[in-house]
């Protein structure tokens, strides 16, 4: 068997992805803040499947949290052949208006903490020539929306780079994009969705699917859905200043700002 570790296990895509892989026969190490939530989901999967579930409590914004994943995922004994990085939030309001304290706190686990697990996975991965890591982004990379579209662009840009240096090697590395996914990312963040079109939601157990396949095609950017798959073509092709007051105004209504 294999072991996956995945980060923001607990609820949203993470789950979905625990759940996927778990079905698929996968041993898990779950990473969330919430103990007992990890505890409640980690005897969930392993009695459904009769996989193996470690559970690891870590906060990501936090060095110490960071370095707890990190030393897991250096273990050469009980080696981790798959990463999801998948932790990350939203915070609410235009920028000036969030406290510069949360917006580092964003980037210390969009980027920082995304850099260092996926640094200590795949220095252990390409040292047995196998291995897999998702880093969960977003289609805000994509437009100039905010912080935190910004630190996904940081992750895609990252990913595709790291992607390129390890052809060859054996290790996998890919961005995955989703766009609205039902989940509770917004809730979380205080954001109202009632204003968001039907359409334009995801179902996650839909996405991870679409996810896995497209890491099994290798490769390095996954936008998991046609209908924003055709939305990105559109924004490749659009004024910038135009894309920039459109997203201003979207964004104030239906993502994160």
């Amino acid at each position: 068997m294999t072991t996956a570790l995945i980060t923001g296990s607990t609820a949203g895509i993470g789950a979905a992805f625990a759940r996927r892989l778990a079905a698929d026969g996968h041993d898990l190490v779950l990473v969330a803040r919430d103990t007992g939530r990890l505890r409640e989901q980690a005897t969930e999967l392993h009695d459904r499947h009769g996989i193996e579930v470690e559970v690891l409590t870590a906060d990501l914004s936090e060095d110490k949290g960071i370095e707890a994943v990190a030393d897991r995922l250096a273990d050469r004994k009980n080696p981790v052949d798959l990463l999801v990085n998948n932790a990350g939030f939203g915070n609410k309001g235009r920028y000036l208006d969030v406290a510069m304290a949360d917006e580092l706190r964003m980037l210390k686990v969009h980027c920082e903490a995304v850099l260092r697990l996926t640094s200590a996975a795949a220095e252990a991965m390409r040292e047995r020539r196998r291995g897999g890591i998702v880093n969960v982004a977003s289609v805000a990379a994509f437009v100039p929306r905010g912080t935190y579209g910004a630190s996904k662009a940081w992750v895609v840009q990252f990913t595709q780079g790291a992607a390129k240096d390890l052809a060859g090697s054996g290790v996998r590395l890919m961005a995955l994009c989703p766009g609205f996914v039902r989940t509770e990312f917004h809730q979380r963040a205080g954001m109202g969705t009632d204003n968001i079109p039907g359409w334009m939601w995801l179902d996650a157990d839909k996405l991870v699917a679409a996810a896995l396949a497209d890491l099994a095609r290798g490769k390095s950017l996954s936008i998991p859905d046609p209908r924003y798959k055709a939305l990105m073509g559109l924004v490749k092709v659009a004024p910038r200043g135009l894309l920039g007051g459109v997203t201003s105004r979207t964004g104030r209504k239906y993502g994160p700002q």
